[in-house]
């Protein structure tokens, strides 16, 4: 790929980036003031985006996003290895507790869930499978953060300090930097009501036989359904889970290498 089909690549893909929960759906005119695209190059990129199916238009002239993007989503639910090799562990959480169970995806300075599995009839979860979380708040955030190298780990915790000192981890980068290491030493993460009033969450990296966790395993439970004892025992589990989800991702990795 050249270095301008390259550029032009991000720019399309950089009108995807603008669409969120509190945009979801653009004018033409709204994108280029965003963007800073001229007209002939923001129109060119939303026709190729719409004939591809990533973007549809509406008869208001707003642009949302199309079908391919359902089209995508159902295929990594079928060739996703964290999710086929995950699944199970989830469905064993819950059959063994009331609660929710998830795998939770990183990239970047992103963390969204991608499979779920739950036993209790109206979960209390405020983040559902799709929906990006806070990486500065939470189990899920902790269990990803803390098992990061300290080049990838500091950058992160100067970005989101502000997360991380409402919650309590420290005053300076440094006091956040040991709170989680002591995360690190437990092997897995807790946090009260952190995310969702009154839930708790026990969360436990995931690795693909890389040095940086690529995804959490995590239970959340209704607070006043359990005691220390439970949260003792609940992340054990958690951990465990974790670990055999890892043991699996990194067979599967050292398998392709050697094909």
């Amino acid at each position: 790929m050249t270095e301008n089909a390259g550029n032009s690549l991000k720019r399309g893909l950089a009108i995807l980036e603008v669409f969120c929960e509190d945009r979801l759906e653009w004018t033409p005119e709204e994108l280029m003031e965003k963007l800073g695209y001229s007209r002939p190059t923001l129109y060119r990129y939303l026709k190729t985006l719409r004939e591809a199916g990533l973007l549809s238009s509406s008869a208001s002239a707003g642009f949302t996003l199309g079908p391919k993007v359902v089209e995508m989503d159902f295929l990594l639910r079928k060739s996703d290895a964290l999710i086929l090799n995950g699944q199970k562990h989830l469905k064993n959480l819950t059959e063994r507790y009331a609660c929710t169970a998830l795998l939770v995806r990183r990239y970047g300075d992103r963390i969204l869930c991608v499979a779920s599995e739950r036993s209790v009839a109206n979960p209390r979860s405020s983040y559902p499978r799709g929906r990006p979380m806070p990486l500065g708040r939470g189990a899920i955030a902790r269990s990803l953060m803390a098992f990061l190298p300290r080049r990838q780990l500091v950058p992160m915790i100067e970005r989101h300090m502000e997360d991380l000192h409402a919650i309590g981890l420290g005053n300076t980068v440094e006091e956040v930097y040991e709170s989680l290491r002591r995360v690190k030493r437990a092997g897995y993460a807790v946090a009260f009501g952190e995310v969702t009033p009154g839930v708790v969450g026990i969360a436990a990296p995931v690795y693909d036989a890389g040095r940086s966790p690529v995804a959490s395993v995590c239970v959340t439970i209704a607070g006043h359904l359990i005691n220390g004892n439970d949260i003792d025992e609940i992340s054990a589990h958690v951990r465990q889970a974790g670990l055999e989800i890892s043991e699996a991702l990194s067979l599967e990795r050292e398998t392709e290498k050697t094909i």
